[in-house]
């Protein structure tokens, strides 16, 4: 199998774990387990750290199949594979895994960054809605009418967005965002919840700052609206390329 693992995949990377045989059983969708590659031992076999929930240990069936997502420096590679050992090594506890299909560069249709130059107006959150955020409610509690900073978007994703502005967010810290799309011939207002993921002064430019931003607890038809508008502009600006060309 010409999976060429090794030059893409090294021990310390993070990996996501899925069992193969839930994903179609309509129970919402399967648990993911995060772990991290312990080493590797051969093109198609590696040693993954059994993952853990809390303080719990996770003893994924041996002879089971698994969907594995690997985070590889800014890229996501996926295949399929099988457990075939598992063992407690240096008080670590292992499981060995032997892959079932070639490894593929992999980008999650939600985390394809659309580059763009949008509108869009935020504000941190009020204590109150943080609260909210932590009850699991964040959006019934949002208070309207609050001042509001202007900035532009710079890429948009359905996982979240990087936008430039004249005022910096403290890293970690929760922020309203709102900005329009043009969904089926029609303007729509977002109104989301993001996580600030980092917040960058440019050099250069004047006291501008860079942040990217993940929403937190996004409706899955809201997320679903805005990969819809991602692609169909992707479409429409490689038309008018080929178009031009």
């Amino acid at each position: 199998m010409n999976n060429m693992l090794t030059n893409f995949i090294e021990p310390g990377n993070k990996v996501e774990i899925q069992m193969v045989d839930q994903q179609n059983q309509g129970e919402g969708a399967p648990a993911t387990y995060i772990s991290q590659i312990q080493d590797i031992l051969s093109e198609n076999q590696m040693e993954i750290i059994m993952p853990m929930e809390k303080t719990k240990l996770i003893l994924l069936p041996v002879d089971r199949e698994y969907n594995l997502v690997f985070y590889a420096g800014t890229n996501l590679f996926q295949c399929f594979a099988r457990v075939i050992d598992r063992y407690k090594s240096n008080n670590i506890f292992i499981l060995v895994v032997e892959l079932t299909s070639n490894l593929r560069k992999y980008q999650r249709r939600e985390y394809y960054r659309f580059s763009c130059a949008l509108e869009m107006n935020s504000r941190n959150l009020e204590e109150e809605e943080i609260r909210a955020i932590e009850e699991k409610d964040p959006h019934s509690n949002l208070i309207p009418g609050l001042p509001l900073k202007r900035s532009v978007i710079e890429d948009i994703s359905g996982g979240g967005l990087r936008f430039l502005s004249t005022h910096s967010y403290e890293p970690g810290s929760l922020i309203y965002i709102s900005y329009n799309l043009l969904v089926r011939g029609n303007k729509k207002e977002y109104e989301l919840v993001g996580k600030v993921l980092s917040s960058q002064k440019m050099e250069g430019k004047g006291g501008s700052f860079e942040h990217r931003v993940q929403y937190v607890d996004i409706d899955a038809d809201v997320r679903e609206e805005i990969i819809k508008y991602i692609f169909e502009e992707e479409r429409k600006y490689r038309k008018k390329e080929r178009q031009g060309s």
